[in-house]
């Protein structure tokens, strides 16, 4: 049977749909596992989204993607999501990286164990450990799977937690249905200056039941308002928070305005030797969501990724976040590996 490890990844289902003669019938279905709970389970397939009740289940399993990441395109991602998120603090362990940023957010305080540690892997473990305790920080190691399966094994062995899989999930630009791309606004135009671009928008199914009117902002740096919400979402903004989310060379905060009220954000950076577009914080506030705003907030972004030479999109995304995970889908994105937090035993 199906297991959390398996969302993100691409399974086939034979369910039951009816009963003949006293004999079940059965109709097989393929597609990518979004979401996995005690009741039913959801695919995205070529058709759409589909939930099969966990009753209807005869025999559901993993099957090999269409295309399977190499090594080295996990690795070369991680290190552009890495660039992308910079933590202040860093050193390295042979190749390994280590990351503090006085604890916000896992994916800045944790270790990257791709490459070579250049020692044996138990006591690559103990160094990351010792590192994590002389920051005064719990030690956390990032596991990109299957590249870092090996690690993981060892972690398991000590007794290290889990977080929830993480997705990390890729799109080629321009994105599948992102919002008006021909009117996203380039580095020279007057929005990178500070000056709005209006889109009328519709609600993400498609209808015209809500319309809003939204100006989408792209700026060098985060308004006040800006990160007052990212704060409201992550916690509280320490000055490391300020170092991970400005020190990019390449990046823009997108300001999505309705009636001149700052309700929606986005970050977009551009990493990766100029390829990777790296989407973050798409935030919504609760009254202005299911009104297409995460979308235009996303259009622009990668608009303007697209208008400096990037050529792919990336994003890391909760499996759990099953709201999100069929927007991206929606949007063209699919897994390209997945990875979990791993936390050492107090």
């Amino acid at each position: 049977m199906l297991r959390q490890q398996d969302v993100g990844h691409r399974i086939v289902v034979r369910r039951i749909v009816g009963i003949r003669e006293g004999r079940p019938l059965f109709s097989d279905a393929l597609g990518e596992l979004v979401e996995l709970s005690e009741t039913h389970l959801t695919l995205a397939t070529a058709q759409g989204r589909l939930q099969v009740p966990v009753a209807q289940v005869h025999r559901a399993k993993r099957v090999p993607p269409t295309r399977r990441p190499t090594a080295a395109a996990v690795v070369a991602l991680e290190r552009a999501a890495d660039e992308a998120w910079p933590a202040p603090t860093r050193d390295r362990l042979g190749d390994w990286l280590l990351r503090s940023a006085e604890g916000w957010t896992g994916r800045a305080n944790s270790a990257l164990p791709i490459g070579d540690p250049d020692r044996p892997l138990p006591a690559a473990v103990d160094a990351v450990e010792r590192w994590y305790a002389d920051q005064g920080q719990p030690a956390k190691i990032n596991t990109p799977l299957p590249l870092a399966a090996p690690v993981g094994a060892e972690l398991d062995a000590r007794g290290w937690a889990s977080n929830p899989p993480v997705l990390v999930q890729t799109a080629r630009l321009p994105l599948t249905a992102a919002t008006d791309a021909s009117r996203t606004p380039t580095p020279d135009s007057p929005t990178a200056s500070g000056v709005p671009v209006e889109r009328a928008l519709t609600d993400p199914a498609g209808t015209a039941a809500e319309r809003a009117a939204v100006t989408v902002e792209l700026t060098g740096t985060p308004s006040e308002a800006w990160l007052a919400i990212a704060a409201g979402r992550k916690g509280g903004l320490p000055d490391a928070a300020r170092h991970v989310l400005t020190a990019v060379e390449q990046i823009r905060f997108a300001h999505g305005h309705v009636d001149g009220t700052l309700v929606a954000i986005g970050r977009g950076t551009v990493t990766g030797q100029g390829r990777w577009l790296g989407l973050s914080l798409i935030e919504v506030l609760p009254p202005a969501r299911r009104q297409g705003l995460a979308r235009a907030v996303i259009g622009a972004l990668a608009g303007w990724g697209g208008s400096v030479g990037a050529t792919h999109a990336f994003l890391q995304v909760e499996q759990r976040n099953a709201g999100a995970v069929a927007l991206y889908q929606r949007l063209g994105f699919v897994t390209h590996h997945t990875y979990l937090t791993r936390t050492a035993p107090h």
